[in-house]
């Protein structure tokens, strides 16, 4: 045996104040020496309570560093080192699970510890802690729990980490005489860890003889469901009932190949009231990874000041259930014997295919009794892998109607991306085109397979398709419909575009999307003799819930820039359109193809009363081209996100009129709206008190019916958003003028801070895309937060590629009032995937940075 030791002092992040020596029993009543960091003070001289952090295997309290130091100074942290572990008494004899909870029950008794508890474990530390906390539920305040699990399903894959520890004569090889596990538990840091932070967590385990409680924590994980320690595990597990109204933080690496998704879905399961984040990118060792520490300081302070729910709309703004209410398939039923058309699908390849309101309604009522048939339960997430057109319209409207949840994503994305957006959705069913399946199947998705499409017999077995559409249909031609769902019940999950960081699931309930639905037709005077062009995938599928045709350009709907002139007059022909909606980069193809149209054409196009575009700034010429390709139809262009759209609009005409401002001029509150500001601090971070004062900049804000319900299995992202009660914080900057309207200036992440101030990028940029030469620009900042010197990268076809010349300077600088550090000239900048319109400032920041610093080629 070997007594419990002080750790070396100079590991990296470790104060060595916290480390004390702690005499407590173990399992069987003998004296054991304990290695605890404690950041103290005792008893009831704690400010706030205590945290208690339990590690896992094989790593030690050093763990926990990061969140010593962030609550330290108003929590008492305490982080032991198990028996065996760490820098705690070695013993000649292995623990149980039974026995590690008994004995973290002796510690604490030992060292005094006295509600409220928050509890923090990681690894095998969560069902010790567990085990705990289930004995000592009188004064667990809140649970945070980080890549963790509480069950073995017998059925389930064991991890091969594991497994190759397991495996025979080799578990005290790789665990014990060996450093293989250690290491390849460090391994799975994402990044890999500093050296110096790597050796830290080795420095305990440096000679086989202080490894052996590494060997007997593996040896005691019970995947056998004869294992010893299993009924202790069952045990835990089905007593977390009793901790049903503790606050609960689930912090996830999904990177994680020991805790896979299928743990974090049963510790939802059997703490339904938790919530969650997923730090997308991290794995195992999440609180290496992702800034874990962060969020557990403000769980702590929601639990200290008595906010335990997650942030979301204000319950007010959502309508009551009412005999009155329209659903989004009501006009749809409305028009259930209705012959003509209510879906075109523009062919790319072959003629177009028309659905009459009939004909879909049928198709959406037996699709609907076929999925419950099927085992498609209310609120089940159902994955739409299917390009826009009639097939997904009908299976969307199936999907709500059976009372599922579609979650869409753009395939624009990108695999990886999709990938993980569709695993991170917690997705249950699948319907999809071939390619879409092919993919599901790719990503590892679970459930029913729904075929949309012809599909040979061979690649239907390939794919696992369970069922075709078609199949659905003919099964629930006879069934009964299901309930409709309650508004209050989630109607979807939409990814946002990924242009700002990884894609974002946004849940919407049916009383939000139905209030959108409202809000839009009120807004833009949609009557029921209009018919809807729909180029813009967020509303290609908005015609039958606003009770109007609508058709689907011969176009890549997820790439706006191949909509031609003569698809969209193709399109407007099929329907007698009245309605064009079309994203920025598609009305600049159209502007740029205009001269293909014949006379036929053109006199089509000029029956559209009203050209709608979105999802990125629209220069005012481009609106005025495009109106004028539309016989000078009236223009607007309506702001919002996939978290709130629309929140404004502004026609062509009023931006015409509106002069020229610091940003985009967005325009008024669109009906039922409220925008305020958050004004920056010089810091360039939006921490002022909302006002909807005149000229004041800083983050844009809005509130409104129709606003998201909250950001999917992203409790920090959703808490930083929703923190003024019933707000959502959009991310945006810009200001209200004297009239009320928002003028749009960039994105809090794209902000300049330099020695003199805060610099906003759109108003610069547009300055610089009315001189002559520049086509489209880009103001960024480089060099450290505070310190950042101003950069701007113009597309000016007619200069020389690389740092710009003298004069080309000189009359940016004159031009945008800003002495620019450097100005740079590329033949393209890097745009978003969804709408081909949203400069990535990040990235150009970033080759800028490489170019001046002579690190790079040339920028393109």
């Amino acid at each position: 045996m070997t007594s419990a030791s002080l750790p070396p002092a100079d590991l990296p992040g470790l104060d060595p104040k916290w480390s004390r020596i702690v005499s407590a029993p173990d399992a069987t009543g003998t004296s054991r020496r304990w290695h605890v960091l404690d950041t103290g003070p005792t008893g009831p001289d704690a400010p706030m309570g205590t945290v208690l952090c339990v590690h896992g295997n094989p790593t030690w309290s050093y763990t926990f560093r990061s969140i010593l130091a962030a609550l330290g100074d108003s929590w008492r942290v305490i982080a032991p080192d198990h028996l065996g572990m760490g820098y705690s008494e070695r013993t000649d004899h292995p623990h149980t699970l039974a026995d590690r909870i008994d004995e973290l029950g002796s510690l604490t008794d030992e060292l005094g510890v006295h509600g409220p508890v928050l509890v923090v474990a990681h690894d095998w530390g969560g069902p010790i802690a567990l085990g705990w906390a289930e004995k000592h539920a009188d004064v667990v305040a809140g649970i945070t729990l980080l890549n963790t699990a509480v069950s073995q399903p017998d059925d389930a894959s064991v991890p091969p980490l594991i497994a190759t520890a397991r495996a025979g004569r080799l578990l005290r090889t790789v665990t014990h005489r060996t450093r293989t596990f250690l290491d390849g538990t460090l391994r799975l840091a994402h990044p890999a860890l500093p050296r110096d932070v790597a050796d830290a967590y080795r420095a305990p385990y440096r000679e086989a003889g202080r490894r052996r409680a590494i060997a007997d924590f593996v040896a005691d994980i019970p995947l056998e469901s004869d294992h010893p320690s299993r009924p202790t595990l069952d045990q835990v597990g089905e007593g977390l009932d009793a901790l049903r109204d503790v606050p609960v933080l689930l912090l996830w690496g999904p990177r994680d190949p020991v805790f896979a998704d299928r743990y974090l879905r049963d510790l939802q399961r059997r703490l339904p009231q938790a919530q969650t984040h997923r730090f997308e990118g991290a794995g195992h060792l999440v609180i290496e990874d992702a800034p874990v520490a962060e969020a557990v300081e403000r769980f702590a302070a929601d639990l200290a000041a008595g906010r335990t729910r997650e942030l979301r709309v204000v319950p007010a703004l959502l309508p009551t259930t009412s005999t009155q209410r329209r659903t989004l398939w009501s006009a749809l039923e409305d028009r259930a014997q209705d012959g003509s058309v209510a879906v075109v699908e523009m062919g790319r390849r072959g003629p177009a295919r028309a659905i009459t309101w009939k004909q879909l309604a049928a198709t959406v009522r037996d699709l609907s009794a076929g999925l419950t048939a099927v085992g498609v339960r209310p609120q089940d997430r159902v994955a739409l892998l299917v390009p826009p057109g009639a097939d997904l319209t009908a299976v969307l409207y199936a999907t709500w109607r059976a009372g599922a949840v579609p979650v869409v994503a753009d395939a624009g994305l990108g695999l990886p991306a999709l990938r993980r957006a569709l695993r991170g959705a917690d997705v249950q069913h699948v319907i999809g085109v071939a390619r879409g399946l092919s993919a599901a199947k790719g990503m590892g998705l679970p459930g029913t397979y729904v075929s949309v499409g012809g599909f040979p017999p061979g690649l239907r077995r390939a794919l696992g398709v369970d069922y075709t559409a078609t199949e659905l249909a003919q099964i629930g031609r006879q069934l009964p419909t299901s309930t409709k769902p309650s508004v209050t019940a989630e109607a979807a999950v939409l990814f946002t575009s990924g242009a700002t960081g990884p894609a974002k699931g946004v849940v919407y309930r049916h009383a939000q999307l139905e209030a959108q639905r409202d809000i839009i037709a009120e807004t833009f005077d949609i009557r029921p003799n209009d018919r809807l062009v729909a180029a813009f995938a967020p509303f290609a599928l908005f015609g039958p819930a606003l009770g109007i045709p609508s058709a689907v350009p011969a176009m890549d709907i997820t790439k706006p820039a191949t909509l031609t002139s003569r698809a969209m007059a193709d399109a407007i022909a099929a329907i007698d359109a009245t309605l064009v909606f079309a994203a920025p980069a598609a009305l600049r193809n159209i502007v740029r193809t205009a001269s293909s149209l014949d006379q036929a054409q053109r006199e089509r196009c000029e029956r559209v009363r009203l050209l709608l575009s979105a999802g990125a700034p629209v220069p005012r010429e481009t609106l005025r081209a495009a109106s004028l390709v539309l016989g000078g139809c009236e223009a607007h262009t309506p702001y919002g996100m996939t978290e709130a759209m629309p929140v404004a609009d502004v026609t062509l005409a009023e931006l015409e009129s509106g002069g020229r401002g610091n940003g985009v001029l967005v325009g008024h509150p669109v009906p039922g709206v409220q925008i305020a500001i958050s004004p920056l601090d010089p810091t360039g971070a939006a921490t002022g008190a909302l006002t909807d004062s005149a000229d004041v900049t800083g983050e844009i804000c809005v509130r409104g019916p129709h606003v998201k319900d909250h950001y999917d299995q992203l409790w920090v992202t959703q808490r930083e958003s929703a923190r003024d009660h019933g707000w959502h914080r959009t991310g945006d900057i810009g200001h209200l003028d004297p009239e009320g309207r928002l003028w749009v200036e960039g994105r809090i992440a794209h902000i300049i801070t330099t020695p003199v101030g805060v610099v906003t990028p759109v108003g610069p940029e547009q300055r610089l895309e009315r001189l002559d030469p520049v086509r489209l620009a880009a103001v960024v900042g480089v060099g450290p937060a505070g310190r950042q010197a101003v950069v701007a990268v113009v597309e000016a076809p007619q200069q020389d590629k690389g740092v710009a010349s003298l004069e080309l300077t000189d009359a940016l600088r004159l031009a945008s009032g800003i002495e620019f550090a450097a100005v740079l000239v590329v033949d393209e900048l890097p745009v978003d995937i969804r709408h081909n319109s949203k400069i990535d400032r990040v990235r150009v920041s970033q080759m800028a940075s490489e170019v001046l610093a002579g690190h790079g080629g040339a920028l393109s």
